[in-house]
């Protein structure tokens, strides 16, 4: 077949149904009117009623914001609950104060709070179980309050078991015992202050801080 003959063939249109049909069976199919629009109205300005021909609107996104505001009075006991255990660590500080007397001058002000914490008889018993029944288990406080007040007992109880230890064991006098025991004591005191700050700033600022292995232990016992 001629290359032109295929060309035409293949842009040439197909004859319409009509066109065959009366090829075929020599008869006319019956002219249907077309459907026109009422008198008065204009074609264009119908408009399909169904839903589903409709394009679909856009909805706009919804934006959810959870802001909460923690009162000042929840911050300031949820900060001053933090200072029960940095009190009772001031004790494995000792070391550090010898041999950096810089640090000491900074804990200057607040010798008058640790003179009258330490003179008071069973001190720190009273306030261990005046912050865990007064404020943990005292439903009128929020759950801020509470969780953080919960932080600082759990804390507080973690820095008793070395105290227990070395009532049990001893302290070592000189030698490398003793040496560990310096170490140890600059460890737990720094790590005591460290939290001691974190927690203070995040409650001032209104969050919550979650100290390592103390959050989830304060979160089972809420």
């Amino acid at each position: 077949m001629p290359m032109t003959t295929a060309a035409l063939l293949r842009f040439s249109p197909l004859p319409s149904f009509q066109t065959r049909t009366r090829a075929r069976t020599g008869t006319h199919l019956p002219q249907f009117p077309a459907v026109q629009a009422p008198l008065g109205l204009n074609p264009q300005s119908i408009k399909p009623t169904s839903t589903a021909l409709q394009p679909r609107r856009r909805l706009s996104p919804i934006h959810m914001s959870y802001r909460t505001t923690v009162p000042a009075s929840e911050r300031l006991i949820a900060a001053l609950s933090y200072s029960l255990p940095f009190l009772n660590s001031l004790q494995y500080g000792r070391f550090l104060f010898a041999r950096f007397p810089v640090i000491g001058l900074a804990f200057e002000p607040l010798l008058p709070l640790i003179g009258a914490y330490r003179s008071l008889p069973y001190a720190s018993f009273v306030a261990f179980f005046a912050l865990y029944l007064g404020v943990v288990r005292n439903p009128a406080f929020g759950r801020y309050v509470r969780f953080n007040a919960m932080q600082a007992v759990v804390l507080d109880v973690l820095l008793a078991v070395p105290a227990l230890l070395q009532s049990i064991f001893g302290v070592p006098a000189r030698g490398l015992g003793f040496r560990l025991l310096e170490v140890g004591y600059d460890a737990i005191f720094v790590v005591a202050a460290g939290c001691f700050l974190y927690g203070l700033v995040s409650c001032v600022l209104g969050k919550t801080p979650y100290l390592p292995l103390v959050a989830s232990a304060a979160d089972r016992q809420l």
